[in-house]
């Protein structure tokens, strides 16, 4: 059986597989996007499909400081749109 990559949520910075996590990417246009291939080029960020974990990243700001530029608030909205439509 192959090993499941293993990826680190920003919100409770707990490992879980890369499967189960929320990608939001940063490409070289310094777009957000939400990825959930998984295979988007660009600098990634893994959250868990758990909205307290996205409200502790929306608080502290984690997200601006891990892709290093201001978020926008309608990707959070998209984000939690995401996360109770699970």
């Amino acid at each position: 059986m192959k090993k499941q990559p293993q990826r680190t949520c920003m919100g409770c910075n707990e490992k879980k597989d890369k499967k189960d996590l929320i990608r939001i990417v940063k490409n070289k246009e310094n777009q957000i996007s939400i990825d959930r291939t998984g295979k988007q080029e660009g600098r990634g960020a893994y959250l868990c499909d758990n909205i307290q974990c996205l409200e502790k990243v929306v608080k502290s700001k984690r997200l601006e400081k891990i892709l290093d530029c201001k978020i926008e608030e309608q990707i959070y909205e998209n984000l939690r749109g995401v996360i109770l439509e699970q």
